[in-house]
């Protein structure tokens, strides 16, 4: 279920307009923190390269945590719905509140 996400408590954001150094971005963030639970804001990302990280990443993670979860912060409910269908259970994705 997507929801609302009002306040920005990420630990990482991703900005840059290059997926694969936002994908090196939080697979390093992975690979040196022990967390089984992160948050990643990809919501400056656009629709494709927000489905593309978030795919990726999530497996990457769930390899090193299968009990893990990211929290996606996203600006459309279009990527939830994409990835839908390759069943990452590892994943919950908010909707970033634009006001």
């Amino acid at each position: 279920m997507l929801q609302v996400f009002t306040k920005d408590l990420s630990q990482i954001t991703l900005e840059n307009n290059n997926p694969n150094t936002n994908i090196e971005k939080v697979n390093e963030h992975i690979k040196l923190c022990d967390s089984k639970y992160m948050t990643v804001d990809i919501s400056e990302l656009n629709i494709m390269d927000a489905c593309m990280v978030s795919a990726t990443c999530s497996a990457t993670h769930y390899l090193k945590y299968p009990e893990g979860k990211i929290n996606w912060i996203v600006n459309s409910p279009i990527v939830e719905e994409y990835t839908k269908t390759m069943d990452l259970g590892n994943s919950n994705y908010f909707l970033k509140n634009r006001l």
